[in-house]
């Protein structure tokens, strides 16, 4: 991450960012008409709730995929099977659920934000100096069984 942070300029992901929400923009746009077409064939919204019921769970099963992809040989996920190995498996998986829960809850809040206002350089490089202090931390904190 420090690597790739250091090669990068300060705007890179800005252009990424614009074309996303043009996407966005127009799937919405697409969204509002298909409901307006409905809730008029429909009116007591029936259809519409049905399509609101499928873009969720849509949207629902695609976060699962692209999570787990994301997610599936991370380091991230390396570093929890060190924890296993190393410690209480029970409080690993708790552990590791609550905290992918919480980071993946800010990313969702806060994404939008940090999107405009923090640059994807920035993010690099906070998140490589933080896995450097985790792997410096190894070092020097004991094993937990003894």
């Amino acid at each position: 991450m420090l690597k790739s942070a250091y090669s990068m300029t300060g705007n890179e992901g800005l252009v990424e960012y614009e074309e996303v929400e043009v996407e966005l923009r127009r799937k919405e746009e697409e969204e509002e008409e298909l409901q307006k077409l409905s809730s008029e064939g429909d009116p007591e919204g029936g259809i519409c709730c049905l399509r609101v019921r499928c873009s969720f769970s849509r949207v629902l099963v695609q976060s699962v995929i692209l999570t787990f992809l994301a997610e599936w040989g991370d380091r991230s996920q390396i570093s929890t099977i060190v924890l296993a190995a190393r410690g209480d498996i029970v409080g690993v998986i708790l552990g590791g659920t609550f905290g992918h829960l919480f980071c993946t809850g800010l990313a969702v809040t806060g994404g939008r934000f940090v999107a405009q206002k923090v640059s994807l350089r920035t993010v690099h490089l906070i998140g490589g100096l933080v896995f450097l202090v985790f792997a410096v931390s190894a070092f020097f904190i004991g094993d937990y069984e003894n």
